[in-house]
């Protein structure tokens, strides 16, 4: 299989022998991943799930330069030991999401599952940083799990319009009751909510 800059599996088209059901009904994400390890998966492309369909994307200098900096300012605040993770796969509620975040943080003294992975009740913080062909996963299906997860603070940095959107007050019917856009060059303000810090963003690149 040749795999392509941000290639998208449906995995919806594939059915059994006799066309009656979906797989997604009878393989879990745990067989999803597993088929994804046995493909030739490039070097430095990330792979999600998402409501049953994988996507890989290649990780970009601009991408990554956002990543590190926001990294960078919660080691600053809460010191090395803060326990942040980058493209780790984090299991969240509705029908086969299985997310890797380009950030998150999570909160001091969880632990990992039996299966040793993070949950998703334990995050405080998570950040995106939308690449052209996965944004409308960032804004769309996306938000509305880290929403109904309970994800306090959701950031979605966006080097192509220069701009930050911070969601905060999450709802159990999968939206954010607060939105706030920032541009790039202002300061996000994050100190009333579980992040407690102040985000510089003017030195954020655009692409």
């Amino acid at each position: 299989m040749t795999v392509v800059e941000n290639d998208r599996i449906d995995m919806a088209d594939e059915r059994t022998a006799n066309g009656a059901h979906d797989v997604r009904d009878d393989r879990d994400l745990d067989m999803m991943f597993d088929w994804v390890d046995k493909m030739p998966v490039p070097e430095g492309f990330k792979v999600e799930i998402v409501e049953g369909h994988i996507f890989m994307s290649p990780q970009r200098e601009i991408h990554w330069e956002i990543i590190r900096r926001i990294v960078r300012a919660l080691e600053d605040r809460y010191g090395m030991g803060v326990r942040v993770l980058s493209d780790v796969r984090i299991d969240f509620p509705g029908k086969l999401n299985g997310f890797a975040p380009d950030v998150a943080k999570v909160r001091p003294g969880a632990e990992r599952d039996k299966k040793g992975r993070w949950s998703y009740k334990d995050l405080e913080f998570v950040a995106e940083v939308i690449s052209r062909d996965t944004a409308l996963n960032d804004y769309g299906p996306k938000l509305a799990a880290y929403a109904t997860a309970g994800v306090p603070v959701y950031l979605v940095a966006d080097p192509y319009t220069g701009r930050c959107i911070v969601y905060t007050d999450p709802k159990q019917n999968g939206e954010y009751d607060t939105r706030l856009p920032v541009d790039f060059g202002e300061p996000v303000d994050l100190k009333e909510t579980p992040v407690d810090l102040v985000l510089q963003t003017d030195e954020f690149p655009r692409d």
